[in-house]
């Protein structure tokens, strides 16, 4: 892995070295990524992003290592941790842009498990080309972040320290080839695309795919954001013909202001399996649905608190499979409270509890039906 990484970053350095020498100094630069950037040259941006962390489980026995098995980010218990840390390379021209981050971390550890060893630690590869001179239409294509839902991996740009349920069981990373057109007065952003799979950088085996993707982001004033993303696939052998239609809806309410809101809603429906003799275990499909709020308070340009309730429920177990009665049904509640030491760095400290119609959750004694946690992170972004 050292070896892997010490490579990675000698192909950056000389990327960067050969764009300096190359690129016009007339050439626009590129525009700020997510973590905060300082620019090499003309066109090229190098950035980087550094969480560590840590989180006590209150409820587990003292001998567990882990949060519960849903949860991908921030997953180490009682141990200072690194949950994300990333290098990363941008180039944009006016026809031509192309991103490169290498990761490591827990995150990377967990959500890429199914994924092949080489690829785990890309946290994004992709090239793009913009198909018309008067149009903002692009054609991007590689390993890049998931257009579904309000919030990523990256924690400081997500207004709560630890993911919702339902952003931790949706895609984080896509594999494919994506259309993305902004119209002119930047109110709208139209995106199609066809995917490897439900976050999948290799195909399942046995699938033959494609999957599509699409979102579309309405922004009619500084004050409020609406969105719409949709998943059609599948994440099963082609053998159970399950076809996946999965919705991911959000607003969000006066992001700038003092107070400000996120509503969100997830809506997913795998179509029952192939059963002995081609026939379907049963009509219809196996639905699950999670909604969440998010309120958050600007105290000042340093201090924010943020308060989140949530629900999931995926009775069937075709998400978070538990093996109990009742499936997956789960209330989440959290308070965090953040603070700007500096500009590009934040520090962060988040109680939450999570309460199960079943005793889902490994407790000191039995398994309980409650789970709670105090998560601290610092974030440093450059």
């Amino acid at each position: 892995m050292k070896k892997f990484i010490t490579t990675v970053a000698v192909l950056i350095a000389s990327f960067s070295i050969a764009v300096a020498q190359t690129t016009d100094s007339t050439t626009s630069s590129a525009p700020a990524p997510t973590a905060a950037t300082t620019t090499a040259n003309a066109g090229l941006t190098v950035s980087g992003y550094v969480e560590a962390y840590y989180a006590h489980d209150f409820t587990a026995p003292k001998t567990s290592q882990e949060r519960p098995g849903f949860l991908y980010n921030h997953k180490r218990n009682r141990e200072v941790n690194v949950n994300l840390a990333f290098i990363k390379g941008a180039y944009t021209s006016d026809r031509v842009r192309a991103n490169l981050a290498i990761q490591v971390g827990t995150y990377a550890q967990y959500n890429y498990a199914a994924e092949q060893p080489l690829v785990r630690n890309i946290y994004e590869a992709n090239a793009g080309v913009k198909l018309s001179k008067t149009k903002d239409l692009w054609l991007d294509a590689g390993i890049f972040p998931s257009h579904i839902g309000f919030e990523s991996a990256i924690s400081k740009d997500c207004w709560t320290l630890t993911r919702s349920i339902l952003a931790e069981n949706s895609p984080y990373y896509l594999s494919g080839a994506k259309l993305t057109y902004n119209t002119p007065n930047g109110k709208w952003t139209l995106l199609g695309s066809v995917l490897n799979g439900w976050q999948r950088i290799a195909k399942l085996p046995g699938y033959s795919g494609p999957s599509l993707s699409t979102q579309v982001q309405y922004k009619p004033n500084a004050n409020l954001v609406l969105n719409w993303s949709s998943f059609l696939g599948s994440d099963r052998p082609d053998s159970l013909k399950q076809t996946r239609f999965f919705n991911n809806f959000y607003a969000i309410i006066n992001p700038n202001r003092r107070v400000s809101a996120i509503l969100g809603f997830d809506l997913g429906a795998d179509r029952k399996p192939i059963g002995a003799g081609d026939r379907r275990v049963g009509s219809g499909s196996y639905v699950w649905y999670s909604p969440v709020a998010i309120v958050r308070y600007s105290v000042s340009d340093a201090v924010k608190l943020a308060g989140r309730v949530e629900y999931y429920d995926d009775k069937n177990g075709v998400i978070i499979a538990t093996g109990t009665p009742n499936g997956f049904k789960t209330w989440g509640y959290s308070l965090n409270i953040d603070y700007a030491i500096l500009p590009n760095a934040l520090f962060r400290v988040e109680g939450k509890v999570y309460d199960s119609q079943d005793a889902i959750f490994d407790s000191k004694t039995n398994l309980s039906k409650t789970n709670t946690a105090l998560t601290t992170s610092l974030a440093v972004s450059f």
